[in-house]
């Protein structure tokens, strides 16, 4: 059993002083009194930060672009494409994503494809990909721009916005039409093909649809489109959203939002509002929401950096970390990670002062129980 001290503890809900966190591989205690026990450093104490969405070990540093792999170009329907078997972990942006406290890193396809594949939750410290999947999470889609912009590419192709949804619609209809012949006994599981039998997975048993959204009218589709098929959908991105309207039918809906990147550059027509003075209405609304980088459009090591446009707009410290840690947990699943509490897995931060002072560093990073010093 180990132990740190917090001068000041963000939990991912509040901000407390003077707190002993005792470990192992979970939490097992949190308290005013010294414990007796190795206390191996101290000062501010923050979970570990969650990048929401990314395509780190894809897109990697220092290798040329022909090499990345956030996109597959063989056919535009693709469930069966799983993230880890192109993720390599000797990336060195996740060595520099530890040393600014981000611990893990949700990663997914991009958005060349109208469904990319399967997505994880990586842990950032470890050297393979076995030991560095936490757990899947859900499954990549796209809509807007991005998957219209791919008609080069192999397979069938559309060229608009309506022929995405088209293409999608007959896809899930398709597999509509299996699940209910398998059920009629009209059909035996062995005569679906494998890419229809994932849609029907994703129509049963509804994994969480990743769907990378722009646009307020895309929004809106994404919504048509998940009452039409009962489809758990999590809106990522929302970057061109900047109508209160929007936010407000998106938290009626009650679609969760992994919002950003904020601080990338406006490269296409689809962002043409895109600001951070957007955050100004997202807070007013308050739908539910966390944040990503969508590394390498914005680097991971940067993912704390973007909290300061929500402290301009009134938001606490507190409340903003929890954006990072604890409302990125909730939204991706994972019960165990995201604040510091008693029987939590013990991945936390501990850093040398206020991590909202820049002169601020990491000291030492624990993971799942594991001890990293930062140089």
């Amino acid at each position: 059993m180990r132990a740190l001290k917090a001068e000041l503890l963000y939990d991912g809900t509040n901000v407390k002083k003077d707190k002993y966190i005792v470990f192992n591989e979970r939490i097992t205690d949190i308290t005013d009194k010294k414990p007796d026990c190795e206390i191996i450093g101290e000062g501010v104490i923050t979970p570990a930060f969650i990048d929401g969405h990314c395509h780190i070990g894809l897109e990697r540093s220092g290798e040329p672009y022909y090499e990345e792999e956030t996109n597959d170009e063989l056919q535009p329907i693709a469930p069966l494409n799983n993230v880890i078997d192109s993720i390599y972990m000797d990336d060195s942006s996740f060595k520099e994503s530890l040393e600014f406290g981000v611990l893990y890193s949700h990663v997914m396809p991009g958005s060349g494809n109208i469904i990319g594949g399967r997505t994880a939750l990586i842990r950032n410290w470890q050297t393979n990909i076995d030991d560095a999947l936490f757990c899947e999470i859900g499954i990549k889609a796209a809509l807007g721009y991005n998957p219209r912009s791919t008609h080069d590419w192999k397979g069938e192709r559309p060229t608009t916005r309506m022929g995405t949804i088209g293409l999608l619609r007959r896809e899930l209809y398709k597999a509509i039409k299996a699940r209910d012949l398998l059920k009629k006994e009209k059909k035996e599981i062995e005569e679906i093909d494998p890419i229809t039998e994932s849609l029907i997975h994703i129509i049963d048993d509804k994994p969480p649809l990743m769907v990378h959204v722009h646009k307020s009218d895309d929004v809106i589709i994404l919504k048509k489109l998940a009452d039409e098929f009962n489809l758990n959908v999590i809106a990522n991105h929302c970057g061109d959203v900047f109508l209160e309207e929007t936010w407000k039918m998106i938290k009626n809906a009650d679609i969760p939002i992994i919002y950003g990147p904020i601080d990338s550059f406006a490269h296409k027509v689809e962002l043409k509002h895109s600001s951070w003075r957007n955050v100004e209405g997202l807070i007013k609304v308050n739908p539910k929401f966390g944040l990503m980088t969508d590394h390498p459009v914005m680097l991971q090591r940067d993912l704390f950096l973007q909290l300061r446009h929500f402290l301009r707009f009134g938001m606490k410290k507190e409340r903003a970390i929890s954006l990072i840690t604890k409302e990125n947990a909730e939204i991706l699943g994972l019960k165990d990670l995201g604040t510091v509490e008693k029987g939590k897995i013990a991945s936390l931060v501990l850093w040398d002062g206020d991590p909202f002072s820049l002169e601020s560093n990491v000291k030492i990073c624990v993971c799942e129980g594991s001890i990293i010093e930062i140089e």
